[in-house]
């Protein structure tokens, strides 16, 4: 309940008047004790005793953008919406300046095109000093009329997205606002008033003659005093134009600068770009380096393989030719010493081999004695050996 927006709170540029202020930055002050502790229950009447306490204004600040009391008010302001008479009170408040820069941020927030011109431009004559709070914690000194001309002109202030507002050139331009008059104009109207009541004090006869012939008729300077006027018109005229063709010129050379940043950040992202192929040829060509370095290594392997089989080859060759050769000398010597007549060697273990077969297949070596007697009687009857 006591975040809420009061009840009969209209909204303000079409939506709720404690939207104006980020969601982060609006939990950060929900949480925050001085919030809790001191403005709970506030009033449009007891904000004021609040506001009076203020000795520096600010967003947030330290690492927890921990929020400043200034901004803790201004979103209970937001919560209560007082009314317009109260906040234009705190404007003219001349003896409280965190005052007077309270309401006036306020109205920057919630107030129309006019309200904001008409109430805040005057005070663009107080010189007083403020102290600011920074978003690292520190303080700075600044003026009113620095902070006026800074939510005049800029669109953030006070870690806060301000409203956008229309130019004041182009509500001159409309009709909307008159041209808006210095505090300096009425000092030289004043100066021009007392050399007037001068020059329409009463002269002698003779004086006036003198004056006459110096050409100081009344006719004359009263043709001077039209003419005078009509410079003076001109001049403000001169100069009206003069700010709005420097304005102009300032949107112009913006547009330039930004232009050249764009040309600027353009040619720097060619040259990344150059630098960033020169870069990849550069690795494209040592890969093609260090591809030719493995097929040469690759190729020397082969061949050197390639040499290892041949030398391989030619050994197996020499080694079957003298395999050969002692296979022939064997064979040669043992043809020499074989006697004519005698039986080949081949048919000697053929024989041998038959022999040791029937040998083992009569069963006549069969461990039983009785069955080895009978299996040599079957042999020498023709029979075949029992198996047992």
């Amino acid at each position: 309940m006591a975040n809420r927006t009061d009840p009969l709170a209209r909204n303000v540029h079409g939506t709720n008047p404690q939207n104006l202020v980020e969601k982060i930055v609006r939990s950060k002050i929900y949480q925050n004790g001085y919030w809790k502790e001191q403005c709970f229950g506030l009033t449009a009447e007891t904000l004021v005793d609040k506001a009076m306490e203020l000795d520096h204004f600010g967003g947030t600040y330290g690492g927890a953008r921990r929020p400043t009391p200034f901004l803790c008010l201004i979103l209970k302001m937001l919560q209560i919406q007082p009314d317009k008479d109260i906040v234009v009170e705190f404007i003219k408040n001349e003896d409280y300046k965190y005052v007077r820069v309270l309401g006036a941020f306020y109205l920057r927030l919630t107030g129309t095109v006019t309200d904001v011109y008409q109430y805040l431009e005057p005070l663009y004559n107080d010189y007083r000093k403020l102290r600011r709070k920074l978003n690292d914690g520190t303080f700075a000194l600044t003026h009113v009329d620095e902070y006026i001309d800074e939510i005049l002109t800029k669109d953030y202030s006070c870690d806060i997205a301000l409203p956008r507002v229309q130019r004041r050139w182009n509500l001159e331009a409309s009709g909307v606002l008159e041209p808006r008059r210095s505090a300096l104009e009425d000092d030289f109207e004043e100066e021009e008033e007392e050399k007037e009541e001068e020059d329409a004090e009463p002269m002698d006869t003779d004086d006036r003659h003198k004056e006459y012939y110096r050409g100081r008729s009344p006719t004359r300077e009263r043709d001077r005093d039209r003419d005078r006027d009509r410079d003076r018109d001109r001049d403000r005229d001169r100069d009206r134009d003069r700010d709005r063709e420097r304005k102009h010129d300032s949107y112009k050379y913006r547009d330039r600068d930004y232009d050249r940043d764009y040309d600027r950040g353009r040619d720097k992202d060619r040259d990344r770009e150059r630098d960033r192929d020169r870069d990849r040829d550069r690795d494209r060509g040592r890969e093609r380096e260090r591809d030719r370095d493995r097929d040469r290594d690759l190729y020397r392997d082969r061949e050197r393989e390639r040499e290892g089989g041949r030398e391989r080859d030619r050994k197996d060759r020499d080694r079957g030719r003298s395999r050969s050769r002692s296979r022939d000398r064997y064979d040669r010597d043992r043809d020499r010493k074989r006697v004519r007549g005698s039986p080949s060697p081949q048919k000697e273990k053929k024989k041998e081999k038959r022999e040791k077969k029937e040998k083992v297949t009569d069963g006549t070596d069969h461990p039983d004695p009785e069955i080895a007697e009978a299996n040599r009687l079957r042999a020498s009857l023709g029979l075949k050996p029992l198996k047992l």
